[in-house]
């Protein structure tokens, strides 16, 4: 006698989808030919710190930030460039040639280079946002003659001033200074950088973003005041406006209660002259 042993094929199999099928940190929104392209918080901080640019230190039309936005900064290689997660610019108009938005920021073109550049860090891109090895994806070419690391082109070929890389997943934040042509990391002042050139400062805000609450990386005033998007600072106008007028309101409504005691004990001795034989009228 033979028996017969029935096998199940894996869609018979129950088991729940985190179990049986891979997840967003299986299956990240990027090219494994061009690692590092944005996922939705990658958006969002960016969206974030576009938002509250506002440098005290150059009117808005000399300002200038963006973000997954090509930096090109070899006029020997033209093609070579970076894509920071965000960056800013100050001294430059805020549209190319005064009048259009930018395709890309073009180093040998544009009358400055970047202030700041922020790199928001994902398993993929860390250990090329901290210098630590060189390959960049399918940018990087066989031979002598291939394009730098990110952080040489930062430190050593645009000379940007600030370097900020921030990694989501322990809410760390680390910014690097240019002093004598290198990078040195800066300590925070309760958890803030100011930034002289900006007038302004950078650090970590607890708050809600679209209404997702985390650490974001936000700007600040240099006394530690948060910089406030359009968007909020309308929001908080109409909020404070609507708090005036409920403070007039009850004042109004105080105002009328005391006239109203008032008039009664005004009746009340009148009252009480008419009992005594005293007209009052």
């Amino acid at each position: 006698m033979t028996s017969s042993i029935s096998l199940k094929s894996q869609s018979d199999i129950s088991l729940p989808p985190r179990q049986q099928l891979p997840t967003m940190y299986d299956l990240p929104s990027e090219d494994p030919k061009e690692p590092g392209l944005p996922d939705e918080f990658h958006t969002l901080q960016a969206w974030l710190l576009c938002l509250t640019f506002f440098p005290l230190t150059f009117p808005a039309e000399q300002v200038f930030s963006a973000w997954n936005l090509n930096i090109y900064y070899d006029l020997n290689h033209t093609q070579w460039h970076k894509r920071p997660d965000w960056f800013g610019v100050v001294g430059t108009s805020r549209l190319y040639d005064g009048h259009d938005t930018r395709d890309s920021y073009v180093t040998w073109i544009e009358p400055v280079n970047p202030v700041i550049v922020v790199e928001l860090l994902s398993q993929s891109t860390k250990k090329q946002d901290l210098g630590e090895i060189e390959t960049e994806g399918k940018e990087i070419e066989e031979g002598p003659d291939k394009p730098p690391s990110k952080w040489e082109v930062y430190e050593s070929i645009l000379k940007i001033p600030y370097y900020v890389v921030f990694n989501r997943r322990n809410n760390k934040i680390r910014i690097f200074h240019l002093v004598n042509g290198l990078y040195q990391e800066v300590n925070l002042t309760q958890g803030r950088l100011y930034l002289p050139e900006l007038g302004i400062s950078l650090g970590l805000w607890q708050g809600s973003f679209r209404t997702i609450n985390r650490l974001w990386l936000r700007w600040f005033t240099q006394d530690g005041e948060l910089i406030l998007s359009e968007e909020e600072s309308a929001f908080q106008e109409t909020a404070e406006a609507q708090q005036e007028a409920a403070e007039a309101q009850q004042k109004a409504a105080e105002a009328q209660q005391e006239t109203a005691e008032a008039q009664k004990r005004v009746e009340q001795l009148k009252e009480q002259l008419r009992q005594l034989g005293i007209n009052p009228d």
